[in-house]
C-alpha cells in the first residue's frame, strides 16, 4: 500500500462561460453555457493523482458555506482527504470567471480572491511522516518558504515539488529547496526567456539537484536532469476543446511516473500525453482509462 501525497495550494470555485469566440473589448456576447465546478492547481492535481491509483490528502484554505460545500463533494469523490483544511469564517471561497473559447479550447481567467492563504504555522503541525511526496504550489511565497525549509529540517525519505506557474514577488527564494521544480510556458515567457533551455541555465544555479520541467503548449515539454541532459516529448496534434487544467495534469503525470521510478524520457512523453488528453476533453472526470 504506497503512501500518500501531499499537497499546498488552493482550491477554487470555477464559473465557466463557454463562448463560441473569444471577445473584443466592450462586445456583449451571450454564452453557450456555463458550468460551475471545483478548480484549483493544487487539488486538480490531487484529482488527477487520485485517478491513478494513488492516496492524496489537501492542506489549503477554504471559507465556511455552500461554495466549500460543492468543492468538499467533488473532493470526495476522488477521496481526497481534507483533514488538514483550515477554515475561515466571514470570507468568500476563491472564485475563477472563465472564458472558455470554443473556436480554440483557450481559456482566460479572472480570479477573485477574499480568503487567507495557508499559513505555515498551519503546515507545521501536520505529521510529515506518512507522506512519501510533498507538492507545493508556486505562492504564498514567505509562508510557502518556511514549510520548505522545515521540510529541509526534517530526516524524510519523501520527494518534494514546487510548481511555478506564474511570477510572484520573490519566488526565485523558494527554488533551492525542492527535488523538482516544474515551470509553465507562461512563467518562462514573462522572464524574457524563448525557450526551455534558456529558463534552465537562469534556475540550474539555485539548485544544482533538482529536475527541471517546462511546460510549453502544443510543443510539448521540457526537462533538463542535474547533471545538464535536457530532453523533450512532443505533444500530440489533436482536437483542443479545453486547456484549463493541462498544466495540473502535466505535474500529476511527472509525480506518478517519478513515484513509478518509470525512466525519465518515458515519465516526460507520458505526462505529455496525459495533459494533451486533458484538452481533448473538458472536466478531469475520467481522463484516467488506464495506467500511464
Amino acid at each position: 500500500m504506497p503512501m500518500p501525497i501531499l499537497a499546498v495550494g488552493i482550491a477554487t470555485l470555477d464559473i465557466i462561460n463557454h463562448v463560441a469566440v473569444y471577445p473584443h473589448e466592450d462586445d456583449e456576447v451571450r454564452a453557450l453555457r456555463q458550468s460551475v465546478h471545483r478548480g484549483g492547481n493544487a487539488t486538480n492535481t490531487l484529482v488527477v493523482l487520485s485517478q491513478l491509483g494513488h492516496g492524496c490528502h489537501w492542506a489549503g484554505t477554504l471559507a465556511e458555506g455552500t461554495d466549500s460545500r460543492l468543492i468538499l463533494k467533488d473532493l470526495a469523490v476522488y477521496h481526497i482527504d481534507c483533514r488538514h483544511v483550515r477554515y475561515y469564517r466571514d470570507a468568500k471561497v476563491p472564485t475563477s470567471y472563465v472564458l472558455l473559447s470554443e473556436a480554440t479550447g483557450s481559456r482566460t481567467i479572472v480570479h477573485h480572491r477574499d480568503l487567507p492563504e495557508y499559513q505555515a504555522d498551519d503546515f507545521l503541525k501536520i505529521d510529515i511522516q506518512p507522506y512519501e511526496w510533498i507538492h507545493f504550489e508556486g505562492r504564498n511565497v514567505p509562508h510557502t518558504r518556511q514549510m520548505l525549509q522545515h521540510l529541509g529540517n526534517l530526516d524524510l525519505d519523501c520527494l518534494v515539488s514546487l510548481e511555478v506557474e506564474k511570477p510572484r514577488a520573490d519566488i526565485a527564494c523558494l527554488y533551492p529547496y525542492p527535488d523538482v521544480l516544474m515551470f509553465s510556458q507562461a512563467f518562462a515567457q514573462t522572464q524574457g526567456f524563448d525557450h526551455p533551455a534558456e529558463l534552465f541555465a537562469a534556475i540550474r544555479p539555485f539548485n544544482p539537484k533538482a529536475l527541471l520541467f517546462c511546460t510549453w503548449g502544443d510543443q510539448g515539454a521540457w526537462v533538463q536532469t542535474a547533471a545538464g541532459e535536457i530532453m523533450h516529448a512532443h505533444a500530440a496534434k489533436r482536437v483542443v476543446v479545453d486547456t484549463l487544467a493541462a498544466g495540473d495534469v502535466f505535474n500529476a503525470g511527472v509525480i506518478h511516473g517519478l513515484l513509478q521510478q518509470q525512466a525519465l524520457r518515458q515519465i516526460l512523453e507520458r505526462a505529455v500525453q496525459l495533459a494533451g488528453d486533458k484538452c481533448a476533453q473538458h472536466g478531469l472526470a475520467g481522463l484516467v482509462q488506464h495506467d500511464v
